[in-house]
């Protein structure tokens, strides 16, 4: 299958533009997989259309690079990564919702099973064919999300009148605060997981998500499924990330105009001109995924837009459709209307962005809206 990054020609008709290199995502999965022992299998998880960047185009290239296993999150997502993906090993892991089996079954969906329920409507299906129909089991270590307790658990695995002819595909758990690898829940987590799976190591195991492959081979067991990592994020927070970006998004400069010292900008009046101002009002708001939060206040300062290379900080509150920006320092033969401004990128880490709007990076780059006109490409 093909993967290649043909870049459409831009349309006048879109006030912002997405950008998503393929390539760069690729890379990114190599990278992890290289940092996982040779023993273990490094999956990626997919879910949220790919982090926003797009499950249609992103699932073949992860594939054509070499990964073979993907986690969705819902059934539905699930079921259309397997139109685009024939041969891949698919899991769904918000579980197996009441009474849809045969979905799962119809389109070789493995879920992943979160409680007991769960766990004896699976094997209630495997008794009634005489097979074990391929899914992973979920053991909490101390997220308190999904996932059998550690007692339940050992009492489900080793109770041969329930499994019946059910035989898990997975063992897996989460990680609770990967993102800071000095937190002693980590190797609690970490311990407890070997613990209880100790018994069963028959069974391939997952604990590593994308903090957990970075952090070393303790967590990496006989699967990785990265995330956040794959899409260019920050897994964790305390170092610097070594992930390539994979999205650039830009809003088309609308207008640009004169504020006078002591007026306020935007919806609120939060600001006011302390100076003199020149502002550009761009094509991109809270409905393109642009966070309100990461408005700007005479007391908080906000995000920013990169122009040419100059920083062009917001001003006022973002809204729906519009970003208010500072450009009273921009040389103005950047500042042509119709041009485009970066708002996430390599220039604009969507971590960064994430600070000032008192969030993570995934919210931003799931929340990347729909209005944007969507090239596949690279991003220099």
């Amino acid at each position: 299958m093909s993967t290649s990054q043909t870049l459409s020609f831009p349309s006048p008709l879109y006030g912002g533009r997405l950008t998503v290199d393929l390539q760069a995502i690729a890379s990114n999965w190599r990278f992890l997989n290289g940092k996982t022992r040779a023993e273990t299998e490094c999956a990626v998880a997919i879910k949220g259309d790919a982090y926003g960047t797009g499950q249609e185009k992103v699932a073949p290239a992860l594939f054509e690079a070499g990964c073979r296993t993907f986690f969705a999150a819902v059934p539905t997502e699930a079921i259309q990564l397997r139109k685009i993906l024939p041969g891949a090993v698919i899991y769904a892991l918000d579980g197996l919702f009441p009474g849809t089996h045969e979905h799962y079954l119809a389109h070789d969906i493995r879920p992943v099973l979160g409680c007991l329920e769960e766990l004896e409507e699976w094997t209630v299906v495997c008794k009634a064919a005489g097979r074990s129909f391929d899914a992973a089991v979920h053991v909490d270590t101390g997220i308190h999300r999904l996932g059998l307790s550690a007692a339940e658990f050992t009492s489900a695995m080793t109770d041969k009148d329930l499994l019946g002819p059910f035989r898990p595909s997975l063992i897996m758990s989460h990680l609770a605060c990967g993102s800071a690898p000095d937190n002693p829940m980590n190797r609690r987590q970490l311990d407890q997981f070997r613990e209880i799976t100790a018994p069963f190591a028959d069974v391939p195991r997952s604990l590593a998500n994308s903090a957990g492959v970075l952090m070393g081979p303790d967590y990496h067991f006989d699967l990785v499924r990265p995330g956040i990592s794959v899409y260019g994020g920050q897994a964790i927070e305390t170092e610097p990330n070594p992930m390539a970006p994979v999205a650039r998004v830009e809003a088309r400069i609308m207008i640009v105009r004169d504020v006078p010292e002591g007026d306020t900008i935007g919806y609120g009046a939060t600001q006011i001109a302390r100076r003199p101002l020149r502002n550009a009002v761009v094509a991109a708001g809270y409905a393109d995924g642009m966070l309100r939060r990461a408005s700007s206040t005479d007391d908080r300062p906000g995000g920013f837009g990169m122009i040419g290379g100059y920083r062009a900080p917001i001003l006022g509150r973002i809204s729906m459709d519009m970003i208010t920006l500072d450009v009273t320092d921009v040389p103005e033969h950047l500042l042509k209307r119709g041009a485009f401004v970066e708002m996430l990128g390599p220039h604009v880490a969507a971590s960064d962005l994430a600070a000032y709007a008192e969030t993570i990076d995934y919210e931003y780059l799931t929340s990347l809206g729909r209005r944007f006109e969507r090239v596949y490409g690279p991003l220099t």
